[in-house]
């Protein structure tokens, strides 16, 4: 569904993205690790096309996304730190969202139920703790029954039972076959909710398959240790690699 091939994007001298191909397809759900710095954010950017790449390609069924935004429609995205209008109410900014994909007639309101965020729709933003506003930024990211979605450390500032009301709608939206792509540094979480890992260092894809192909080559059986050994094997690698 999205293809990625030769992606590069420099923020002057600095690279931040560095031939990173891949392919991500229908069904499955990529857990996109690495660092701090590591390039994760602007490749997702590159996706939704709010940063345009200096070379490369991406694909989204099979279009090219440049100069392109009907695909965007596609996609349900959930920021790690959701900005609205800090003046309007919840139900408003609900509201909003409909009235601008008047042409999507049903809509999934599964998550505003299981927040409970109608009982506080006339509460604006600016009132919200982080919590609450994850809780909108989830609800908002599966309103529309995208085939894609991208969720940006979604369980951050949850609470425990909404963290696993969430985890459920993942895993709900897995199973009816979406493409879904998080990021976290809550491994555990990934563990759960990805089939595949996508581990980026430095601009580079450095690891791109399942993660139970990777919990068998480190000897693994959690998705936590077994990062932790991959990063290990990659720095001796590299280490020699400097040697020789």
């Amino acid at each position: 569904m999205i293809l990625i091939n030769d992606l590069c994007k420099k923020f002057g001298k600095l690279t931040v993205l560095d031939q990173v191909s891949l392919n991500l397809g229908s069904g499955k759900s990529y857990a996109l690790v690495g660092p701090n710095g590591s390039g994760k954010t602007t490749l997702i950017k590159s996706v939704l096309g709010m940063v345009r790449p200096s070379s490369g390609l991406i694909q989204f069924n099979g279009k090219d996304i440049a100069n392109e935004w009907k695909y965007r429609e596609q996609i349900g995205y959930m920021p790690q730190i959701g900005r609205y209008p800090e003046n309007m109410r919840i139900g408003e900014l609900v509201d909003m969202m409909k009235n601008i994909r008047k042409e999507v007639k049903t809509v999934d309101e599964e998550l505003i139920d299981a927040f409970k965020l109608y009982k506080i729709y006339d509460k604006r933003m600016h009132t919200l703790s982080g919590g609450t506003r994850q809780k909108v930024s989830a609800s908002l990211a599966f309103l529309f029954h995208s085939p894609v979605l991208i969720l940006d450390e979604p369980t951050a500032g949850l609470d425990p039972v909404s963290v696993e009301i969430l985890k459920e709608k993942i895993l709900h939206e897995r199973r009816m076959g979406k493409l879904i792509i998080i990021t976290s540094h809550i491994l555990s979480d990934l563990d759960e909710l990805s089939t595949e890992m996508i581990y980026i260092f430095e601009g580079k894809v450095q690891y791109n398959n399942s993660i139970e192909a990777l919990k068998e080559e480190t000897h693994e059986t959690r998705l936590n240790k077994a990062v932790t050994t991959l990063i290990k094997q990659k720095e001796l690698l590299n280490s020699i690699t400097e040697q020789l």
